[in-house]
Order: C-alpha cells, then sequence, then structure tokens
C-alpha cells in the first residue's frame, strides 16, 4: 500500500487506492448510521486501520491468527470481537470503513462496493455519492438524494446510465483528459468543498464486515 499525499479534496483517494475503490459520501448522518444504513449491527462494529482492514481482507482462512501483525493473537477479548464481528475466521467479502468530515459521514472499501446498493437509504437526510472503481479499471458513480437513487452511471460512458443523465442530475460532463473517477471526485471537490485528511483514512476507524459485496 502506497502513502498517500495528504492533500485537500478527494482525488488523492484515487491514487492511494490504485487497485480499487469505493468512496461514498452521506450527507447528515454518522458514521454509525452509514454502517447501520448498509445492513451492520451497531455490536458488530470494531475500529479497524486501512492496514488492518488490508491484512483482514487478505489473509486466508487456514492462516494463523498469529500472522496478523495488527493483532494480539493472544488478546482472546480482541480476537472475539473480530470472530463476533464476522472479520475471523474466514476473510470477510468486504469491510466497510466509516468517519465523518463537515457535515458529511463518508465510508471507504478497499475492493467492494456493497455501500453503492444502498444509495437510496444513505440520501435519506439530503444527498449521497458512491464512487468506484474496480480491478480492471472501470467506474461507476451512484447518486441519491432524499432516500431516492437518481442515477447510476459510467463517466464517459453515457449509454451506460440509468437514471438521469449526468450532466442533467448533477451538472457533471467527463473530459476524456484524465480517468472518470478522478474526474468525478475532482467535480465533488468543488462542489462539495470538501477536505477528507488522508492521515485520518488510514487510522482506526469504526468498520463493519460483510460476508458478500457488489464488485462493480
Amino acid at each position: 500500500m502506497n502513502r498517500g499525499p495528504g492533500e485537500n479534496g478527494l482525488c488523492w483517494i484515487a491514487h492511494t487506492y490504485s487497485t480499487s475503490f469505493t468512496l461514498t459520501l452521506s450527507e447528515g448522518i454518522s458514521p454509525y448510521e452509514l454502517l447501520r444504513s448498509v445492513g451492520a449491527e451497531e455490536r458488530h462494529i470494531v475500529p479497524l486501520t486501512r492496514f488492518a482492514a488490508y491484512e483482514l481482507l487478505l489473509r486466508d482462512e487456514e492462516d494463523h491468527i498469529s500472522d496478523l501483525d495488527f493483532l494480539d493473537w493472544e488478546d482472546t477479548a480482541a480476537v472475539a470481537r473480530l470472530t463476533s464481528g464476522g472479520f475471523l475466521p474466514a476473510p470477510p467479502g468486504t469491510i466497510v470503513r466509516a468517519g465523518s468530515v463537515a457535515g458529511w459521514a463518508y465510508a471507504l472499501e478497499e475492493f467492494g462496493c456493497r455501500t453503492g446498493t444502498y444509495i437510496a437509504a444513505l440520501s435519506e437526510r439530503g444527498r449521497a455519492f458512491a464512487v468506484h472503481r474496480n480491478a480492471k479499471g472501470f467506474s461507476r458513480v451512484d447518486h441519491g438524494l432524499h432516500g431516492e437513487a437518481v442515477t447510476s452511471f459510467e463517466p464517459g460512458l453515457p449509454h451506460l446510465t440509468n437514471g438521469a443523465p449526468a450532466e442533467v442530475a448533477l451538472g457533471f460532463v467527463h473530459r476524456d483528459d484524465e480517468l472518470g473517477d478522478v474526474a468525478f471526485l475532482r467535480f465533488l471537490e468543488g462542489e462539495l468543498g470538501i477536505y477528507l485528511p488522508w492521515e485520518e483514512t488510514e487510522a482506526e476507524l469504526p468498520a463493519a464486515a460483510f460476508t458478500h459485496a457488489a464488485s462493480g
């Protein structure tokens, strides 16, 4: 995993999470509300760093938990929390980590896109966005408003849009001089004025494990 630049804005996410990522923004809710909205039970939410989540996602079920660098495997309470939450013994399908910034909750997924399928629920109190890039380099943006899914589109491929065209729903037009997800993150920077510190996203955040994840 490469060190992020810690710049203002959101575009750094597409470079730091270079293989695959999902960034979700949900207006007017807390990180715990975001996680509950995508199916997490609060008693199963565990604070995890990005590195810890990455280790849990990439391990094999047969690996001994002592191989996890972030975990003291003799700490039975910590192991029990992770097991109860679905992080162990089998690797989860996805891990959603959530934080808050300037009136929004945000979530990050390393590989999956579970949050994108809940865009209507995530927009109950205003706007919601999910920006996903899969391992093949394809991007998709989902947008919801006041409890309704408004549009789902691939930047630069308007014929694959479900719902309102991006330029109508959001005023977003993709230019061909940069990747679609980078272009949309740059657009959101200007529209929302959000600064998401890289250091915060690397530190412990409330996290939930899920067996299944949409992968885009």
